[in-house]
């Protein structure tokens, strides 16, 4: 038998059913019987209807899809190419005529002519009809009690409400004292996973507590079994779990006791007449859990406000429903006067805190500017002059300062006023240069001093104030500055914010554009199309070493700049690009700020970086301060730029309209310190109202994740003990990479040394291969920032030495170590070439997500 006629057996038999079900509808529900012609007369439309509903529904959802295929195909309907709708629609229509089963002439070939049978349909139908309505009717009076008994419940439970809860009070200050008089406390735990040991501190003491919410938190020493996100943990127990269950015990031994006894009496009878049983307390609890529930619920809620002293003032009394009524409404209008007084407490110390933060913070943001400074204000495009013009004015002035933002730039500044004949002097936080003949000093923004005066102060690269973590540096130099003149160079979404600080002073601004225009290059980049002068940019230290030795493989002489090379290397790098030992210079985003190159053409290898967080696309400042290196004024007349990809966003980037910064970050100063030791001495409450403290509109505060991080390593020692809070955090705030654990090691043993007085000790050196040397480099600047700090000149000047040899060979083992690198997959080693686009093998990349496994704890 095929699948088809199978079908079409079933669906003949499954109509007979649907027809004996009618019979039974039509005429189970009649007093007296109706003959078969009559039914035939009411029915017959639906009769005939029938088998086709009934075949179409079993044969379209039974057979197959390929059966459905093949049954077409026999009729030379070709829809193999069709979707499943259209296959079943065209079905539908064809197989809507197969074989038709007649149900008129079968009812008629089963009834028509045999009238006992026709009876014995009509008895069975009306004997299934009474027995339904029956059941419906027992059903109805089932619902009417159940309706009845949960209304007059609900009244009784809102009626009784009052005595209940006094019931539940007196019920739960009785556990109270006892639990009180007897258990033990355990000292708090910043985790209650059961990892951790408890630790006993005695007896409790009522006056602890303010509320029972107070007490709840108290942990009882037993275990707890809870759920989070459908997984089942043990921790520790808390007094709540404790009294909710004690609530929920008592609470359902009193509700069904009051709801008995305040029933009607013929409810009881009528009841056990309907459901055949008793109606008992179990019952009740049964049929109004929800009632009970939420009236538990709504009880624990109450009870937590109540204070605990007028708990335990009823503790030992008997249980009096209106004597416990009285005494609950004057603990009300205590409480309300409790309340009254705490909030009026509450006000006044959220005053006296926000008059502190104000004393502390408030009044170090605010702009203290000296009516007798002129500032000039340089503003325009990268590469357009700016630092140029304002350097030149310092040199003519008697004394000088410029500000930079990076220790290199600020080398490059003290180099360049010597060997042009201006004597300056070179300050920074890991290294000094002092020229005693020198009025001029070249420095990092961070190491301004607002009490030093020079008649010219340059602050250079002035946009980055509203760096997160940097950015109050500049603040504090522009409104700040001890000077008949400041420059302040920016870029111009800046403009609008430096102006607004700076106010009405007497003020000239210096609009800049840039005289050698930048184009951008038509055709994606192509390392066979790389040429001299060119910038190829990229976006980690892997990238620019890998791309520098693909190039130097392929005939290039390369110099190379990243973030973590020393700053000697990177000028020696620049050097021989400049004097043209080198054609190409591999760098990433650290070419973007001050430094001027004969480059002939950016090229962005990437559009994206990860910028600590996530992989984002370049932001389109990014983009015109690096693209801006291109084309130096006096070499080339054209600057060019050119991408591997999505020219036309990277186009739009650099060439949209610079959006203005509106906000700016601010960061603790010594004055700040200062006050803060009239209030407290302790380093974590600093950062806790540096938490709480609201910084000015259109400013940000600095985050100091990093100091948190090293002060929690020191917290509660000897060296917090110790130090004055101003000179911890200045030890804190010191800028070294927080990435290296072995840094963060150095800089905590050394630490130790200052508070005991010892020699400090020296950075640890490595030179087995670049990563190394560049390691130890980072150690020297580290101690080199702590022997300044502590004036230890001698030693420092020795380790300079030692940090320029370290230089040195940094510088020598790049343009060796590049030789011999190779781009390989980062999962199984395999060496790529150089084109290929990922960092992994097409192998590893096919064999998926690298393993992953799971760990669990056996219980």
């Amino acid at each position: 038998m095929t699948q088809l006629e199978l079908i079409y057996r079933n669906a003949c038999e499954y109509t007979k059913v649907k027809i004996y079900e009618d019979i039974d509808r039509c005429v189970g529900s009649l007093e007296q019987p109706i003959t078969f012609k009559e039914y035939l007369t009411i029915r017959g439309d639906y009769l005939e209807q029938l088998w086709i509903n009934v075949w179409l529904n079993k044969v379209t959802n039974k057979l197959s899809q390929h059966h459905k295929i093949q049954f077409l195909s026999e009729k030379g309907i070709d829809v193999e190419q069709s979707n499943r709708k259209m296959i079943n629609q065209v079905f539908r229509s064809e197989i809507r005529d197969y074989h038709l089963f007649d149900t008129i002439t079968w009812v008629k070939e089963t009834f028509e002519h045999n009238k006992e049978n026709w009876q014995e349909r009509y008895v069975h139908a009306r004997e299934r009809f009474l027995n339904e309505e029956n059941e419906r009717l027992l059903k109805r009076k089932k619902h009417d009690i159940q309706q009845r008994l949960e209304e007059i419940s609900e009244d009784v439970i809102t009626e009784q409400e009052s005595l209940l809860y006094l019931a539940l009070r007196h019920h739960i200050a009785q556990s109270l004292k006892k639990d009180l008089n007897t258990k033990t406390k355990y000292r708090d735990v910043d985790t209650f996973t059961i990892e951790e040991p408890l630790i006993e501190e005695g007896p409790f003491q009522s006056k602890d507590f303010k509320r029972l919410s107070d007490f709840f938190d108290e942990l009882t020493g037993n275990i707890h079994k809870t759920i989070d996100n459908n997984r089942w943990y043990f921790e520790y127990e808390v007094y709540y779990y404790v009294y909710e269950r004690k609530s929920v015990d008592y609470l359902n031994e009193q509700l069904q006791q009051v709801v008995l006894e305040n029933l009607p009496g013929d409810l009881f009878p009528a009841y056990e007449e309907v459901f055949s049983k008793p109606l008992t307390g179990n019952v009740i609890k049964q049929s109004l859990h929800f009632l009970f529930d939420e009236l538990t619920e709504h009880f624990l809620d109450e009870i937590q406000d109540e204070y605990i002293e007028d708990l335990l003032s009823i503790s030992d009394l008997p249980f009096d429903y209106d004597e416990q009524q009285k005494i609950f409404k004057q603990n009300i209008i205590d409480r309300e006067h409790k309340r009254e007084a705490e909030l009026a407490e509450q006000r006044r110390k959220q005053e006296e805190e926000n008059r502190m933060l104000e004393d502390i913070f408030g009044q170090e943001y605010r702009p203290s500017f000296e009516k007798n400074i002129r500032y000039v204000l340089h503003i325009g495009d990268t590469n357009s002059g700016k630092t140029y013009q304002a350097l030149e004015r310092m040199k003519q002035a008697e004394s000088g300062l410029y500000l930079a933002p990076l220790r290199l730039l600020a080398l490059e500044v003290y180099e360049k006023l010597n060997l042009e004949g201006t004597p300056c002097s070179l300050k920074t936080g890991e290294e000094e240069k002092i020229n005693h003949q020198a009025r001029h000093l070249s420095s990092t923004v961070e190491m301004f001093y607002e009490k030093e005066y020079y008649e010219v102060i340059v602050i250079d690269e002035a946009q980055m104030i509203t760096d997160k973590d940097r950015g109050f540096a500049w603040y504090k130099a522009i409104t700040k500055a001890n000077a008949n003149e400041v420059h302040i160079i920016a870029s111009k979404n800046a403009k609008a914010m430096i102006l607004g600080l700076i106010g009405d002073d007497e003020l000239e601004i210096r609009e800049y554009t840039r005289e050698t225009p930048l184009q951008v290059e038509e055709e994606e980049f192509s390392f066979k199309h790389v040429k001299k002068g060119d910038a190829v940019i990229c976006f980690s230290r892997k990238r620019v070493l890998e791309t520098a030795s693909r190039l130097q493989s392929n005939g290039h002489t390369v110099s190379m700049i990243y973030g973590s090379m020393p700053p000697e290397t990177r000028k020696k790098q620049v050097e021989r690009f400049v004097k043209g030992q080198s054609s190409i210079i591999v760098s990433t985003d650290a070419i973007g700020m001050g430094l001027n190159l004969p480059i002939r053409r950016i090229v962005f290898l990437e559009n994206e970086k990860f910028d600590g967080t996530r992989r984002r696309v370049l932001t389109s400042q990014e983009v015109k301060q690096i693209a801006g290196r291109a084309g130096r004024k006096g070499i080339y007349d054209t600057g060019k730029v050119t991408f591997t990809k999505n020219i036309k966003m990277m186009r739009r980037l650099l060439e949209q309209e610079d959006e203005p910064v509106h906000c700016f970050a601010v960061a603790p100063t010594q004055g700040i310190f200062e006050r803060f030791q009239k209030y407290f001495r302790d380093l974590g409450m600093f950062f806790a109202l540096w938490d709480k403290f609201n910084s000015p509109n259109g400013t940000k505060k600095a985050a100091l994740a990093e100091e948190r991080e090293l002060y929690e390593r020191i917290r509660g020692t000897e060296i917090e003990a110790k130090l004055p809070i101003a000179d911890l955090y200045g030890f804190l705030h010191l800028p070294f990479s927080r990435k290296e654990p072995e840094l963060i090691k150095q800089w905590e043993m050394t630490m130790y040394a200052i508070i005991d007085g010892s020699e400090l000790p020296e950075p640890q050196l490595k030179n087995r291969h670049l990563e190394d040397l560049e390691y130890s480099y980072k150690a020297i600047g580290l101690h080199l920032l702590f022997l300044y700090r502590l004036d230890q000149r001698t030693e420092a000047l020795y380790w300079e030495r030692v940090r320029a040899e370290i230089s040195d060979h940094v510088h020598e083992r790049l343009n060796t170590d590049i030789k011999n690198l190779t781009k390989k997959c980062k999962r199984c080693g395999k060496t790529l070439a150089w084109e290929h686009e990922f960092q992994i093998c097409d192998q590893c990349h096919e064999k998926g997500p690298g393993r992953r496994f799971s760990y669990y704890r056996k219980k």
